[in-house]
């Protein structure tokens, strides 16, 4: 069985378990405090961050190389197109999430309103929290017009690139952070991946001193 270490509101760490929940993969799920850098920790992983994938063949960190391990070692269900250019579509949105989106928008909102608290970091910057807000409704508009010509993100078929992105609107919504308003295509996408049995872990999650919104576990919203 693998061990997964993780931190709850860590959009990487969400990636990595939609996709072993999706393929029905057996793990232990382990929170780990990364910013307290622990020894034993940073023995598995010496730069010191969250994700971590363990058994006894190997220890994996980063989130993407961890996703492309388990799809080549657990092929079905498959979350890589067949097509090269679709591969490449997805490739470059999981980028665009992981990288873009992630410094424009997520560590700008639950960072500052949720993490920094956490880790002892201090209050949000109100300059960086205004950013995110205005940040998210262009990312928003550009799925828009992504899910306008495609039933998911990256074509036709659920792929790594929406379970990217889903993983940072779940943290964005547990934060209160996303209007859901602004595009039904949006909703309707997030709506669909959410009702996912590999989601269920992730509206289970709990932070002490952080409450759900009342919608956040409800499938219709």
């Amino acid at each position: 069985m693998f061990r997964f270490f993780h931190a709850p509101l860590s959009p990487f760490c969400r990636k990595v378990r939609l996709v072993l929940s999706e393929k029905k993969i057996e793990f232990e799920l382990i929170e780990e405090k990364y910013w307290e850098k622990r020894e034993d920790f940073l023995t598995l992983n010496p730069f010191g961050q969250v994700p971590v994938l363990q058994n006894s063949e190997i220890t994996l960190a980063e989130s993407s190389a961890i996703c492309e391990y388990l799809n080549e070692k657990f092929p079905d269900p498959k979350l890589l197109p067949n097509n090269i250019e679709d591969r490449a579509e997805m490739r470059r949105l999981v980028s665009w999430f992981d990288d873009k989106f992630n410094r424009e928008v997520t560590q700008k909102l639950v960072y500052e309103r949720i993490t920094k608290k956490i880790i002892g970091e201090g209050y949000p910057e109100a300059k960086n929290v205004k950013l995110g807000m205005h940040n998210i409704k262009f990312h928003m508009d550009y799925m828009s017009s992504l899910l306008e010509y495609r039933q998911w993100l990256a074509g036709n078929e659920m792929t790594l690139a929406d379970f990217a992105a889903a993983a940072h609107f779940s943290v964005l919504d547990y934060s209160r952070d996303v209007d859901w308003d602004r595009s039904n295509l949006v909703k309707d996408w997030y709506a669909k991946i959410k009702s996912r049995p590999a989601f269920r872990s992730l509206l289970a999650d709990h932070l002490a001193g952080f409450p759900q919104p009342p919608h956040y576990a409800d499938l219709d919203f």
